[in-house]
């Protein structure tokens, strides 16, 4: 099969998240793991790099209103960018603000253990759009929170 692990498809954000997202906090840089000897010594963790654009990766914590289960409400983002992204916009309550992505990716992975596993997806993007647009668009096609399908 010419799908391998660790493919990243690209997925519409409109289709993906018809009510939006909110970022909770700040972009960060995402780092590689670091030893605790690593960390005593007082050595600087690296960012990680894509591997395929080698670009720096960058992590934000989202929540998706349209998502009903609590536990799979809140994720993380990962970004893939030369410089950090900046979200758009005022935040609507402290370090919460409305946000659209642009270049969204969304790859598939396994979660849970034992007979509780699950499918689950890591949500990729290259940037932040405008979130007004995005829900323009929505409003405009008419497709509100109808079409999203929800994962097991």
């Amino acid at each position: 099969m010419a799908i391998q692990r660790g493919e990243r498809f690209p997925v519409a954000f409109e289709h993906a998240f018809p009510k939006g997202l909110v970022l909770i906090g700040d972009v960060e840089a995402s780092t590689e793991y670091q030893s605790q000897e690593d960390r005593n010594r007082g050595r600087e963790a690296k960012q990680r790099v894509d591997e395929r654009s080698g670009k720096r990766i960058w992590k934000a914590v989202a929540t998706d209103p349209d998502e009903g289960r609590a536990k799979r409400a809140s994720f993380e983002i990962q970004f893939i960018a030369d410089v950090q992204p900046v979200p758009p916009g005022d935040e609507v309550l402290p370090g919460m603000r409305p946000i659209a992505l642009d270049g969204l990716h969304v790859e598939p992975h396994v979660t849970g253990q034992g007979e509780y596993k699950s499918l689950a997806f890591r949500v990729w993007a290259t940037g932040f759009a405008d979130p007004k647009a995005a829900s323009r668009s929505r409003s405009q096609s008419g497709q509100g929170s109808q079409g999203k399908e929800q994962a097991a």
